[in-house]
C-alpha cells in the first residue's frame, strides 16, 4: 500500500515536472525534435518566440513519426531516470547502518530544494546542462538518445523535483522500489509528452495560458517538496501515506454519482489500494 501511493505522488511530481518554466515554454521545440523537424530552419522574422517557430515548423510533420519519436523520448529520459534511481537505492542499501542519519539528511535537503524552488536563493541550481542538436534525429535511436540526454542535463525545475523522488526512491532501500517511483515519475513528466503529440494544435492553445499560472505552479512545487521533505525528516512518512489514502476514499465516494471520467479514475484509485 505504501509503495502505491508513494508512487502516486511520484506520478504527481512528474505532471508537476512538465508545467514548470523550465519544461512548458520548451516543449514545442523538443516536439520540433521528436517530429525530425529543425526549428531553425522554419524560423522567419515574424516568429519570434520558440512557440510560433515550433508550430509552424510542425505544422508539416508527420503525426505517426512524431508520436513514435515522441513515445522513444520518453523512453529515453525514463531510462536514465530508473538507472539513477536503482544506483542510489543500492548505495543507500548498502549504509543500512545509518538510515536514522540519511532520512535526516535526505529530509533537510528536500526542504530546502523546496523552499529553493519558491523563493530562488541558490543561484548555482540554475545552472543547467541542456542538449543541443545540430540537426533533428533522423530516427527513433535518435530521438531516443535525444530523451536519455534531456534526463541527464536537468534544467533547473525539474532537477529539485526529481532530486526529491530520488532521495525519497532510495530511502527505501529496494531497488525493486525505487525503480517504481521513478518509473511512475517518468510516466507523470511523460504523458503530458505524449498527449502534446497526439493534439499538437489544443496543447499550443492550452500551453500559452498555462504560462500565466507558472509562478502559482512554481508555489505548489515548492510547497509539495516541504511536506514530502518534513515528512521524511521526522520519520512520520507512513502518516502522509495514511493522509493520501483518506483522501482517496473521500475521492472515490464524491466521484459514485459524477461524469464518466471521474468515475473511471476512482475506480482505478480502489483497484490500486487492493495491490
Amino acid at each position: 500500500m505504501t509503495e502505491n501511493l508513494s508512487a502516486l505522488l511520484a506520478f504527481g511530481a512528474g505532471l508537476l515536472s512538465f508545467l514548470s518554466p523550465c519544461v512548458l515554454p520548451l516543449i514545442p521545440s523538443y516536439l520540433c525534435i521528436m517530429g525530425g523537424v529543425s526549428l531553425e530552419a522554419e524560423k522567419t522574422p515574424a516568429e519570434k518566440t520558440a512557440g510560433a517557430a515550433a508550430g509552424g515548423a510542425l505544422e508539416g510533420a508527420a503525426k505517426p513519426r512524431l508520436v513514435a519519436g515522441t513515445l522513444s523520448f520518453i523512453l529515453g529520459f525514463s531510462a536514465v531516470f530508473v538507472v539513477l534511481s536503482v544506483l542510489l537505492s543500492a548505495t543507500f542499501s548498502l549504509m543500512g547502518g545509518i538510515s536514522r542519519y540519511i532520512n535526516l539528511v535526505s529530509g533537510i535537503v528536500v526542504i530546502v530544494l523546496g523552499l529553493n524552488i519558491i523563493f530562488d536563493f541558490l543561484s548555482f541550481l540554475n545552472y543547467e546542462k541542456r542538449f543541443h542538436l545540430a540537426g533533428p534525429p533522423r530516427n527513433i535511436a535518435g530521438t531516443f538518445l535525444a530523451g536519455m540526454a534531456f534526463g541527464a542535463g536537468w534544467t533547473p525545475c525539474v532537477g529539485p523535483v526529481l532530486g526529491s523522488i530520488l532521495l525519497l526512491a532510495g530511502q527505501s532501500g529496494k531497488i525493486p522500489t525505487a525503480a517504481l517511483y521513478l518509473a511512475s515519475y517518468s510516466a507523470g513528466l511523460g504523458l503530458p509528452f505524449l498527449l502534446a503529440s497526439l493534439f499538437l494544435g489544443r496543447f499550443l492553445k492550452t500551453a500559452a495560458k498555462l504560462r500565466a499560472r507558472i509562478p502559482l505552479i512554481r508555489r505548489t512545487s515548492g510547497a509539495l517538496l516541504i511536506v514530502i521533505g518534513l515528512f521524511m525528516l521526522t520519520g512520520r512518512y507512513q502518516a502522509l501515506n495514511i493522509l493520501i489514502q483518506k483522501w482517496q476514499w473521500n475521492y472515490i465516494i464524491w466521484a459514485e454519482d459524477k461524469a464518466l471520467p471521474f468515475r473511471l479514475f476512482a475506480e482505478w484509485l480502489s483497484r490500486l489500494q487492493e495491490i
